[in-house]
C-alpha cells in the first residue's frame, strides 16, 4: 500500500505531460501534416495505454541493471577515464553523452531488427500503420528496457555517468533521457518539416518515418537523434520523398494483452518461424534488408 501514492503521483505527472504533448503536437500535425489523418486513428487507445505503461514499467525494470552497470563501471573502469570524463564541463558531458547514447542505442536497435528473439518484441513498435507523435510510446516494456540499457552502457563505461556526483552522478543520463524522450515524440510525429542540409546532422520525422516503412527500404535509420551515425555504419537512407505506407507485413493482434504476451509466449507457428530464421540473424545489413518486414518474421510476434 505504501507504493500506491507514488504510483498515483507518477500517473498524474504522466497525464500532465500527455496534455502538454497534445497541446504542442495536435495543432502542428493538423497544419503541417505529412498526410491528413484523424486524431482518433486506428490503435490510438492501445497507444495511450502504452504511453502510461512505458512511463511506469521500464523505470522499475531498469533499476537493477542500471545500478549494476553503475557499480561495475565504478569498480572496473580505469580511474583516469572516470576522472577525465568527470573533469569535463557540463555542456561537454551532455554533448558527448548524446553521441555515446545514440551509438549504443544504434546497435541495440539494429540487433532488434537482426535477432529474431529481439524482433518479436520490437515488431510491436513497428506495427503502427499511421504515424503521429503518440506512436513513440508504442513499445513493449522489454524492448524499451533493452534499447535504453544499450544506450546507457557507453555512457557509464566511458565515465560520463556514474554512481557518484563527482563522476557526474545521473545528471548527464537524466538530461540525455529528457532530450531523447521529447525528440522521440518529434521524429514519430505527422509533421512534414524538413531541415535541409541540417537533417543529415539531426534526425527529423522524414528520417524516422523511413525506418517505419512497410514496402520501402527497411532496416535503415536506426539512430534516435544523429543520422550521421547511421551514415558511419552504412544504414542511412534519406531521400526527398516520404514513404507511402507504414507497418509490418503480416498479422498483428489489435489486443494490448496479446501484444504484451505473444512475444514472451509465442504461438506454435511463431516458434517454428524463429527456429527457421535464427541462422540468418547474424547476416550483414545488405543481406537482411527485408528481414524484419517479411511475413515469416512478423509471424514470430503473433
Amino acid at each position: 500500500m505504501t507504493q500506491v501514492p507514488s504510483v498515483v503521483i507518477e500517473i498524474a505527472h504522466l497525464s500532465a505531460w500527455l496534455m502538454a504533448l497534445v497541446v504542442i503536437f495536435i495543432p502542428l500535425e493538423r497544419i503541417f501534416s505529412v498526410r491528413p489523418q484523424r486524431f482518433f486513428r486506428k490503435g490510438i487507445g492501445v497507444d495511450l495505454a502504452y504511453y502510461f505503461i512505458s512511463g511506469l514499467v521500464p523505470a522499475v525494470l531498469l533499476a537493477f541493471p542500471v545500478s549494476l552497470l553503475a557499480w561495475l563501471s565504478h569498480r572496473f573502469v580505469p580511474n583516469f577515464i572516470l576522472e577525465g570524463a568527470g573533469s569535463l564541463p557540463p555542456w561537454a558531458r551532455i554533448v558527448a553523452g548524446l553521441f555515446l547514447v545514440d551509438v549504443g542505442y544504434y546497435w541495440g536497435h539494429r540487433w532488434c531488427h537482426e535477432v529474431p528473439f529481439l524482433w518479436r518484441f520490437h515488431a510491436v513498435h513497428h506495427s503502427a500503420e499511421e504515424m503521429d507523435f503518440l506512436v513513440s510510446s508504442r513499445s513493449h516494456p522489454f524492448d524499451i528496457v533493452f534499447g535504453h540499457f544499450c544506450g546507457l552502457v557507453p555512457l557509464y563505461v566511458l565515465g560520463l555517468a556514474g554512481p557518484t556526483r563527482e563522476q557526474g552522478g545521473s545528471d548527464v543520463a537524466l538530461v540525455v533521457k529528457i532530450i531523447g524522450l521529447f525528440w522521440g515524440f518529434f521524429i514519430h510525429s505527422n509533421l512534414n518539416w524538413r531541415f535541409g542540409p541540417l537533417e543529415w546532422l539531426i534526425s527529423t520525422p522524414a528520417f524516422h518515418h523511413w525506418h517505419h516503412t512497410k514496402t520501402g527500404p527497411i532496416d535503415r535509420n536506426y539512430c534516435a537523434t544523429l543520422p550521421w551515425v547511421d551514415w558511419l555504419f552504412g544504414t542511412l537512407y534519406l531521400p526527398k520523398e516520404w514513404p507511402s505506407d507504414y507497418g509490418i507485413k503480416g498479422p498483428m493482434s489489435d489486443s494490448l494483452v496479446d501484444q504484451l504476451m505473444n512475444p514472451i509466449f509465442p504461438p506454435a507457428a511463431a516458434t517454428t518461424s524463429v527456429s527457421v530464421s535464427v541462422s540468418v540473424s547474424a547476416a550483414p545489413v545488405a543481406a537482411t534488408e527485408s528481414h524484419s518486414n517479411e511475413p515469416d518474421a512478423v509471424s514470430r510476434v503473433d
